[in-house]
């Protein structure tokens, strides 16, 4: 009798690429049979097509995880550190998402623990790469608060391309906050930009005595209470990934 032991799990090439989140798996053979799939390397169009968990299993060229993709957002509150990746870190923010929506996920951006806010937490690689290669499609909305009034000079000044050590900081926008003591700035940027806020009043005489992030790409922080999570539907995620 013949021993299955070291037998190594195969999957259909279509559940893969369906269990990945991408698509159905009646689409995943439509993408197979037009040759858009790479195993290894290698164009597949052969349908019922076995890989193991382990191959680079690709489509258009991007790599595709068998794990289903989460999308999560977060209101941070202070003394949390917010690091990309996990790591050993006392009060980090992956402590304040429960259960398995933790697996393999990483921070779409790094935050202090001074700042607050809105964090995004995903494992699909592709969109947190895009993220990086095209940060000016991002924007990111941060209420700062001063510890004193902002002069109108210094919001003309930031207006125009900022320069620290000779890196040139692009802000989209600067204002005073309506209703608000003048030390309440809101400062609308892209996520490139967003660890030399401080750096930018600092240059300036001013220091920071918090970043608020009230806005990242399509999404707010509406309705989620500070230190609380949730996942984001389906028309968020879609938006996400037209940016």
């Amino acid at each position: 009798m013949r021993s299955d032991i070291n037998k190594i799990p195969t999957i259909r090439l279509n559940k893969f690429i369906s269990n990945s989140g991408l698509c159905s798996r009646r689409e995943a053979d439509k993408f197979i049979e037009m040759g858009a799939v790479k195993v290894n390397g290698k164009i597949i169009t052969k349908m019922g097509f076995q890989v193991k968990l382990s191959d680079d299993v690709r489509f258009d060229n991007r790599k595709i995880s068998i794990n289903k993709l989460k999308y999560l957002v977060l209101n941070k509150p202070k003394g949390f550190i917010a690091p990309v990746k996990k790591g050993k870190y006392i009060k980090n923010v992956f402590e304040l998402i429960n259960g398995s929506e933790t697996m393999n996920i990483q921070c779409a951006i790094s935050m202090d623990r001074k700042s607050i806010g809105l964090l995004l937490f995903t494992n699909d690689q592709n969109l947190l790469d895009k993220f990086k290669k095209d940060s000016k499609n991002l924007n990111i909305i941060i209420k700062v608060v001063l510890d004193k009034t902002l002069s109108k000079l210094h919001i003309e000044k930031i207006k125009k391309d900022f320069k620290i050590k000779n890196n040139k900081i692009s802000i989209k926008e600067i204002s005073y906050i309506k209703g608000e003591s003048k030390n309440n700035i809101g400062v609308e940027t892209y996520i490139q930009s967003y660890s030399s806020i401080n750096l930018i009043f600092k240059k300036l005489g001013y220091q920071v005595l918090q970043n608020d992030v009230v806005g990242f790409a399509n999404l707010t922080k509406k309705n989620l209470p500070r230190g609380k999570w949730r996942e984001l539907n389906e028309k968020e995620i879609s938006l996400l990934k037209m940016l």
